[in-house]
């Protein structure tokens, strides 16, 4: 079943490349970082999110889709101006 879970969240990061994502990291001991970027590529293990901020200098962070599993990272797609959709 796990296995499913996992084709299934690798599927959907898949189909939203190129999107704008919200991130929302926990960093263990009470710390969650939220940052805002977008999702760049997505290969079999991970999938890379390019975050830009204000000192326009540009950051790759990568994750697992196992991270989204187990809901270390919690991703939030961005379709429109209101329309925000939750992989998990």
């Amino acid at each position: 079943m796990e296995k499913n879970e996992l084709v299934r969240i690798r599927e959907d990061i898949e189909n939203c490349i190129g999107k704008r994502v919200i991130l929302k990291a926990n960093k263990g001991r009470k710390r969650t970082t939220t940052r805002e970027g977008i999702l760049e590529e997505a290969y079999p293990s991970l999938f890379v999110v390019r975050i830009c901020n204000q000192f326009d200098s540009v950051r790759r962070v990568s994750y697992t889709y196992s991270d989204i599993l187990t809901e270390t990272v919690e991703v939030t797609v961005c379709d429109e101006v209101e329309r925000k959709i939750k992989i998990s």
